[in-house]
């Protein structure tokens, strides 16, 4: 089997599935309890939330832990709707956002919320510039996705920090392909919210924080008890929440090397494309993107018979986001990027490679791509 979707998700470290375990096994006491049990539990909590903070250059009191990025998404952009409608009722995005985000605003648009999606260029990205020219008096949030997640394009973060900071509006940004492979400094890049999850980076599914400066008084998402300093009701996951730690630990540890790693995968597997004559182009630019995303169009493979077809031999790629694989319509990312009814949008695979890959494994992948081109490029003829 070879694994090349890792923005889809990563496997669970072997550390960090070991800590879990023993997490499960020996700490099993609840983290509002007081007795010696619950304050184990409590502590773990803490130590991780300070590693959380530690890792984006944020307080320990700024983070609320979430299911994953989905609630910190929905929480970011509807709680701050919500609480903030007296001042203004327009929101900012882009179009190329994840639907953990996009739908939010559309459920806002439901509620009376205006919403400007902004255009992206054909990397996929928004400049400041654009932002600045969206804001309105009444804008109240900006949400600014900071890698996208289909074809890996860097948003200027830093730079519309520093223009949203200059307005009322609070500015949000969906973190999760940029979390663990680049470095993120919320303070520094003006960040008010920002949404991470711990599956991208070898933890497990089904943890996640929301960083929020601690003087954004959200109303709570979830509703009970007085968890998370009174801003997410429900008994903590610590299992889970120390198992995310550890997997950011090793992230920040061995960010530089894994990187490494990556963009040689990543430079070989663009060699070998020319080496073997493979017709392709790339959606996006690989200069302006993060180092393990890849999406690429092949003329003559349709994507969805070229999934099959590497399934069938057991190499797992996609077409676009992991959460509308199932889905017939088009990636709203590539359409975007290049307007509706472009062959390339059909014909388009994102490639994303690990810490375990390896350059056989690319070669084996990219001999597979030249048979089948080969093949579909005659049947075409």
């Amino acid at each position: 089997m070879i694994y090349f979707d890792h923005a889809a998700t990563t496997p669970v470290d072997p550390e960090v599935v070991a800590i879990i375990t023993d997490t499960l096994t020996h700490n099993y006491g609840n983290p509002s309890s007081l007795y010696q049990k619950g304050r184990e539990a409590s502590q773990i909590v803490d130590e991780a939330r300070r590693i959380f903070a530690g890792s984006i250059n944020a307080k320990p009191i700024d983070l609320i832990v979430t299911s994953g990025a989905t609630e910190s998404n929905n929480t970011a952009i509807i709680a701050t709707a919500l609480a903030m409608q007296e001042k203004g009722r327009h929101l900012i995005t882009t179009e190329v956002e994840h639907h953990s985000v996009l739908h939010p605003m559309q459920y806002l648009e439901t509620l009376g919320f205006e919403v400007t999606y902004l255009p992206v260029d054909e990397t996929g990205r928004v400049t400041a510039t654009q932002v600045k020219r969206a804001l309105r008096e009444d804008t109240i949030l900006v949400s600014i996705m900071y890698v996208n997640n289909e074809v890996g394009s860097i948003n200027p973060i830093g730079e519309i920090g520093a223009v949203v900071a200059e307005h009322p509006a609070y500015f949000h940004t969906d973190a999760v392909q940029a979390y663990g492979t680049l470095e993120i400094d919320v303070v520094a890049e003006q960040i008010d919210m920002l949404s991470t999850t711990a599956h991208k980076l070898n933890g497990p599914k089904g943890i996640g924080f929301l960083y929020r400066r601690n003087d954004l008084h959200l109303p709570n998402y979830l509703h009970g008890g007085t968890q998370e300093n009174d801003h997410r009701a429900g008994t903590e996951n610590t299992p889970y929440i120390r198992g995310y730690a550890k997997a950011v630990e090793k992230m920040v540890a061995g960010r530089d090397e894994n990187n490494a790693h990556k963009l040689s995968l990543r430079t070989h597997f663009l060699t070998s494309l020319k080496e073997n004559k493979i017709t392709y182009s790339l959606n996006g630019s690989p200069e302006s993107g993060v180092p393990h995303i890849l999406n690429v169009w092949f003329p003559y493979l349709q994507s969805d018979k070229f999934l099959i077809q590497c399934d069938l031999k057991g190499i797992m790629i996609s077409a676009g986001s992991a959460c509308t694989a199932g889905s017939l319509e088009p990636s709203h990312v590539l359409t975007a990027m290049f307007g509706k009814g472009q062959a390339r949008i059909g014909e388009s695979v994102r490639i994303s490679f690990g810490a375990d890959n390896t350059l056989e494994e690319v070669d084996e992948f990219v001999a597979m791509i030249a048979a089948l081109q080969e093949k579909y490029k005659n049947t075409t003829k």
